[in-house]
């Protein structure tokens, strides 16, 4: 019993809490948001609102973005993120024209407004049954004994007597038993309000559906020209050389006994050319997925792939985890293709890669001190790593004036797991 009673007391304690939260959250965070980022919006004529304007409405979607957290944690409702990628590279007025033409930021400086009185109100009706049950049990029984403060419908408590006293108990024991379903159903439809505001609309659901439907089939042409490239390499490499190889052998043995010496030379050629047979099969993995990748992770495989290069590369990641292969693998193939231009076009004497996962993102820079002059709409490695990386609704941008230096930035959305110790950085 005593445990069912604590179970029921935790219960209404956490809603409370939540209640208590969501109210705070509006009172005292989207209030002055959104006064805020109105001035900001007002100032933009006089310049300094250009900077404003776009740090005030990422503001806001830090607090919409945990608004969707509790709103899945607590009530499970589910908010998808609407926002419109951030173009890499972009200058003031680049983020400015990005923040202001996307509906989803002024769908959240709505939310931040109307917010206000939706939590408060739905934030009381959640806590405050819970409040005046358990100021029901605890509080007014023991106060009526000194004052004639009431509760309920006993008021005051001492007209009442022992009548008063064991109705307020059980009475708040009851209110508070019964504000916890009341409290879940006023949460969730706070989600449900936060949701109609904070959710993508139908006409960015569309946008999205045309997107992906977009990116799909250029990766399903990039998958298909892949296999085509891996089966010409099989056929015009470590095909040739194995039937070549089983020729020698064949022909060794039949000049086994006859001519010892001529079958000894043609066994030489049949094991030189199965080790490179092998060193081409090994070659084809690794461009298919290489083994380092899948073992240390895009870390350790960014790392070994600049050794491999005859120019050095800075290497700076900062990553606290590994994200899901797929990602991992597109990942690693931009940095590889990107770094391969270095070394075929750039004529540059150093290169640098630096990785890293600020919030939901995974970023990639590639720079080169080269001969800049790079542009993705000449060359097919480029297009095809921007096909790659839109897969994943990835972005890449490109700086390269002529004379230098090259700078890459690609961008990959997604989420980290098994967490590292502590990052990594280092020259290679």
């Amino acid at each position: 019993m005593s445990e069912l009673l604590r179970g029921y007391g935790r219960r209404a304690l956490t809603c409370f809490v939540r209640a208590v939260a969501q109210i705070v959250l509006a009172y005292a965070v989207n209030l002055p948001l959104f006064i805020v980022t109105v001035l900001s919006i007002a100032f933009i004529p006089l310049g300094f609102g250009v900077v404003l304007a776009p740090m005030m409405f990422q503001a806001i979607r830090t607090v919409a973005n945990q608004q969707r957290l509790w709103a899945a944690e607590w009530s499970g409702v589910r908010i998808p993120v609407p926002y419109r990628a951030e173009p890499a590279g972009a200058g003031v007025f680049g983020r400015l024209k990005w923040i202001l033409t996307d509906p989803a930021s002024w769908r959240d400086l709505l939310w931040t407004l109307l917010n206000v009185p939706v939590a408060l109100v739905l934030g009381v009706l959640a806590g405050g049954l819970t409040l005046y049950g358990v100021e029901g049990v605890l509080v007014a029984p023991w106060v009526a004994q000194l004052t004639d403060y009431g509760w309920g419908p006993f008021w005051p408590l001492g007209d009442w007597g022992v009548v008063g006293l064991v109705g307020t108990v059980v009475l708040g024991a009851a209110l508070t038993a019964v504000s916890i379903p009341l409290g879940t159903m006023f949460l969730t439809a706070h989600a449900r309000f936060c949701q109609s505001l904070l959710a993508p609309t139908r006409d960015a659901l569309a946008e999205r559906v045309e997107r992906l439907t977009e990116t799909r089939s250029e990766a399903v042409d990039a998958s298909a020209a892949e296999l085509r490239r891996i089966e010409r390499d099989l056929h015009d490499g470590a095909q040739a050389r194995l039937v070549a190889l089983s020729m020698n052998i064949g022909l060794a043995e039949e000049m086994m006994k006859h001519d010892p010496e001529t079958a000894q030379k043609l066994l030489a050629e049949a094991r030189q050319a199965s080790g490179t047979a092998l060193t081409e099969l090994r070659d084809l993995v690794r461009g298919i997925h290489p083994p380092v990748l899948a073992e240390r992770g895009l870390d350790g495989a960014v790392r070994a792939l600049a050794l491999t290069l005859p120019l050095p590369v800075d290497v700076q990641i900062d990553l606290p985890g590994r994200s899901d292969a797929p990602v991992e693998s597109a990942a690693y193939f931009a940095v590889a293709e990107m770094l391969a231009n270095v070394v075929k076009h750039s004529a540059a004497r150093r290169a640098w890669v630096q990785i890293e996962h600020p919030g939901d993102r995974l970023l990639m820079i590639v720079g080169d001190d080269g001969t800049g002059g790079a542009d993705p709409a000449a060359g097919s490695g480029m297009r095809g790593i921007e096909r790659r990386l839109a897969a994943f609704d990835g972005t890449m941008a490109v700086t390269s004036p002529v004379g230098g230096p090259t700078v890459v930035t690609m961008e990959l959305p997604c989420a980290l797991s098994s967490p590292k110790t502590s990052p990594s950085s280092g020259t290679a």
